[in-house]
C-alpha cells in the first residue's frame, strides 16, 4: 500500500493494490482508508476477481485477518508476511528526525499461516512491494515535500486510475517481454496511449443538446 497525506489536516489516503505474482498484473485497486470497512471492500473485489482457491499473501496489517476469513471462508490458502522495523542501532532523536520520511532499519521478518495450507516457500510480498515503488515512481503525487503531491483526492484517484491501465495493457514488463494483461490473458496485443484515450473518450457522457433559446424578461422597477 502507498500513502499520502493531504495538505490541510484533510487526513491520509491510502492504495490498495492486489497483483498476480505470476503475471504480475495488477487486478483490484481501491484507494481510501486503512480501517477493517476498507479491507474488507477491498478483499471483497479481489475475492470477485479470483477463481478458484488460490494462495494469497498479505502483509501484517490486522485487519486483513477478518476481511479475508469474510470473503474466503476456508477455501484459500493464506498467509501473512510480517515485517519487523527499528531504527539502526546508536541512532539518536536528532537523526532519527532527519529520517522522518525514511523507512527504518528492517530487523526481520516472520511468515505465519493463517489459512488452509499456504506453501512458505511461495509466501513473498515482493513483487507488490516493487510495484508501489513502480507507482511511486512514475506518479510523483506520492512524492512528499514537492509541488506534485496531490492534494485533491478526485485528481488523486484519477492519476492512479491512468497508472494501472498504463501498467497493465501499454508499459512491456522487463522480465515477462509482454504486458502484464498479455501474460494473464486479458489481450493478445500490446496496447497504446491512443487506446486508452479512446476508452476514456468512449466512457465520457455526450453534450446533452440545448433546448430553445428562451428571452430573458427584465421587469420595469
Amino acid at each position: 500500500m502507498g500513502q499520502f497525506e493531504f495538505v490541510g489536516g484533510a487526513g491520509d489516503v491510502w492504495t490498495w493494490t492486489a497483483i498476480d505474482a505470476d503475471s504480475k498484473l495488477v487486478f483490484a485497486v481501491l484507494v481510501g482508508g486503512r480501517d477493517a470497512d476498507y479491507a474488507y471492500e477491498f478483499i471483497k473485489d479481489v475475492r470477485e476477481r479470483v477463481p478458484g482457491r488460490v494462495q494469497l499473501t498479505s502483509d501484517g496489517h490486522p485487519v486483513y485477518l477478518q476481511a479475508v476469513r469474510e470473503n474466503f471462508g476456508a477455501d484459500v490458502d493464506y498467509a501473512q508476511l510480517v515485517k519487523m522495523y527499528g531504527a539502526p542501532k546508536g541512532e539518536g532523536p536528532a537523526a532519527s528526525a532527519q529520517r522522518r520520511y525514511s523507512a527504518h532499519e528492517l530487523t526481520g521478518i516472520r511468515k505465519v499461516p493463517v489459512t488452509g495450507a499456504p506453501d512458505l516457500a511461495k509466501v513473498s510480498t515482493s513483487y507488490v512491494e516493487r510495484q508501489n515503488l513502480t507507482m511511486r515512481m512514475h506518479m510523483r503525487r506520492f512524492t512528499r515535500l514537492t509541488n506534485g503531491f496531490s492534494k485533491k483526492i478526485e485528481n488523486h484517484v484519477n492519476a492512479i486510475s491512468l497508472h494501472f491501465a498504463y501498467y497493465n495493457f501499454v508499459r512491456i514488463h522487463k522480465t515477462l517481454r509482454v504486458t502484464p494483461a498479455m501474460a494473464a490473458g486479458v489481450t493478445d496485443r500490446l496496447w497504446e496511449m491512443a487506446d486508452l484515450v479512446a476508452i476514456v473518450e468512449g466512457a465520457e457522457t455526450a453534450p446533452k443538446a440545448r433546448g430553445p433559446h428562451k428571452a430573458r424578461q427584465v421587469g420595469a422597477v
